[in-house]
């Protein structure tokens, strides 16, 4: 159980079996690592154990209790119509599994994990997700709004959190980070410029240093440890927006700026008025996470140029290092806190008590090595999710050309994680099959020289890392039921994907949901949908070109009511699995509150309303 107090937490976790008096298990939370960060932010991780295994797949409750009083009970709308306790389930199978990524706050659309919430408090336990996984994103570090920025200096004021200094930086300690001395929407020029890449014209002509990380959002970047936490825990939960003051106008912005305040400030207090809901679906239902590269900044590791440039910077360094200590506290920890030693644990330690730049650079070094993001949830059928952002396969051409998502030793990991298995379920944050037209337009883009330009990091970008994925696909110990949920993209899509010229071809089927609460620019996606469906028919010659020329992929068909097979709306992804690891059930779940289910193929082509429309690809 993952939590964030304002005091170190005495209180006791008791377990109960239904709504059944006495507990059936009771521990302490002061037996449990808690880690200060200010003088009112703990972080509390507890992991319990009982001498006798807890029961799996039925219903039990929770409670928080200190000297005999429920602590959740004083929250508002954390339990459900009709509870007195929270109720979930420990699962032991992966049959239904909630998924998706990408939830911007500001972004103008409606909060699908509102819209989850909303719809488990109409249904039992029983009809849950066994998992909600979340696939990346879950912040945007480098696009966050004037309005929150704003915010997150308050958080930061209230918890009283301890303050950072830095070196070789344009500040010296996060303190100066204020609004009242650093304005809302002026951080671009503070952030860290380098002229590590620039080709022998640009030497020639001394041209000036350009912004290192690579967003072209960057005027509110998060900076301080602080600020990333902070932003965590103002996009989970209502509890600290109750204590503070978001004015609807800012009368220090310059003009050109206050229409933007107002209309950011418009977007976020719609964000806000879901969050009871998001701390409250996060409270039933075990939650899993993996980091995408906005949980950091635009682009994270997408180049050997870009990490050049950063490793040159120190103060770059030190705002990664950062942005990956937020994540560990707020989203890695709880996904496997094994994983994390007391090699781990000791430099973080000693920064926490210093926040200095000798145990930044420390901290620095030990999250640049360190292997362990990935993991394995032990279900039926079980679920791997890896990390496609610290374990890259780097181009070794050209340092301008994208690295490949994982490394040789990464995929080999991968490899050893799923083989023998009848089935099993990967969550990876980008697509392993993508949009062909979308994928040709980054590759020439990147031929250009502009990867940077159009986020050009798919699994196929990279000739090595591609071919590696591909043979474990072909390999005889592939798993027959192979299910990838990613996110990433902005849109949803499910495809059917078999080996061509293969009679016993493992069953792959890859299915995206993004974003929670963010879409791809229209007109854009529709006319990049409707090319990739005449130009990569599955006999089209095209494919002759591609790296997946040895597979058959065919799309699914969303009952949405319109002929794109693509869709571009907030939504949190559904998927039902049959006992074998087949999908019998792929959905979303819309910010509205509506259903898509995409249809198989062999379904589509049945159904005379769909009879004319091209599904393949």
């Amino acid at each position: 159980m993952w939590a964030v107090t304002s005091a170190p937490l005495q209180a006791e976790f008791q377990l109960y079996r239904s709504d059944q008096d006495p507990p059936i298990f009771v521990d302490g939370f002061q037996q449990h690592k808690q880690v200060r960060l200010g003088e009112h932010c703990y972080v509390v991780m507890a992991q319990f154990r009982s001498d006798t295994a807890f029961e799996t797949d039925v219903p039990l409750r929770y409670d928080i209790a200190d000297n005999g009083t429920s602590l959740l009970n004083e929250l508002a709308d954390f339990l459900y119509p009709g509870e007195t306790r929270v109720s979930f389930i420990i699962p032991s199978t992966a049959g239904h599994i909630a998924h998706g990524s990408c939830r911007h706050p500001h972004h103008h659309g409606e909060d699908a994990l509102a819209a989850l919430d909303k719809h488990y408090s109409q249904i039992p336990v029983e009809g849950r997700a066994n998992l909600l996984i979340m696939s990346g994103d879950q912040i945007y570090a480098d696009d966050v709004c004037g309005p929150m920025m704003y915010a997150i200096r308050q958080t930061i004021t209230l918890l009283g959190m301890d303050d950072q200094t830095f070196e070789a930086a344009s500040i010296s300690r996060c303190s100066e980070l204020e609004p009242e001395t650093t304005p809302i929407y002026g951080r671009t020029d503070l952030l860290p410029h380098s002229t590590i890449n620039h080709g022998w014209i640009k030497r020639l002509c001394k041209a000036r240093p350009e912004p290192v990380f690579s967003s072209r959002t960057t005027d509110n970047h998060l900076i301080s440890v602080n600020e990333f936490v902070a932003m965590y825990l103002l996009v989970w939960s209502p509890a600290l927006w109750q204590h503070l003051s978001l004015p609807e106008t800012l009368p220090s912005l310059p003009v050109e700026k206050q229409q933007r305040w107002m209309t950011e400030h418009a977007a976020l207090t719609r964000f806000c008025a879901g969050l009871p809901n998001v701390r409250r679906l996060f409270a039933h239902i075990p939650v899993y996470m993996i980091f995408d590269d906005h949980d950091v900044t635009d682009d994270f590791n997408l180049t050997v140029g870009w990490e050049r440039a950063v490793n040159n910077e120190p103060f770059a360094q030190g705002i990664i290092t950062n942005a990956m200590m937020g994540y560990f506290f707020c989203q890695g920890w709880g996904n496997d806190p094994d994983a994390f030693t007391d090699d781990f644990w000791t430099p973080l330690e000693q920064f926490l008590n210093a926040r200095d730049p000798a145990s930044l650079d420390k901290m620095t070094q030990v999250i640049h090595h360190f292997e362990h993001w990935h993991y394995t949830i032990p279900t039926t059928p079980k679920v791997v999710v890896i990390d496609t952002r610290t374990r890259r396969w780097r181009s070794e051409s050209s340092y301008n050309k994208p690295s490949g998502l994982m490394d040789w030793e990464s995929l080999m990991d991968f490899q050893h994680d799923v083989f023998n298995s009848d089935a099993v379920v990967v969550v990876s944050p980008a697509p392993m099959f993508g949009v062909k037209l979308i994928e040709t337009i980054q590759r020439i883009v990147t031929i250009l020289g502009y990867p940077l330009a159009t986020d050009s990091e798919n699994w196929m970008a990279h000739p090595g890392s591609a071919n590696a994925l591909l043979n474990i696909f072909r390999h005889p110990k592939t798993p027959k039921n192979f299910v990838i949920l990613s996110g990433d993209v902005h849109y949803s899509f499910a495809y059917d994907i078999r080996m061509r010229f293969r009679k016993s071809s493992p069953r792959i089927w890859q299915i995206t949901c993004s974003g929670f609460r963010n879409q791809f620019p229209e007109p854009f996606l529709s006319v990049f949908e409707w090319l990739d469906r005449k130009l990569f028919w599955p006999e089209s010659p095209l494919n002759f070109f591609t790296r997946r020329k040895r597979m058959r992929i065919e799309r699914r068909r969303p009952d949405n009511g319109t002929k794109s097979l693509l869709v571009n709306q907030c939504a949190v992804g559904e998927v039902k699995l049959n006992s074998d690891g087949s999908p019998d059930y792929i959905g979303l779940l819309t910010g509205s509150g509506k259903r898509i289910a995409f249809h198989p193929c062999e379904d589509v082509e049945n159904n005379e309303e769909f009879a004319n429309v091209d599904v393949s690809r």
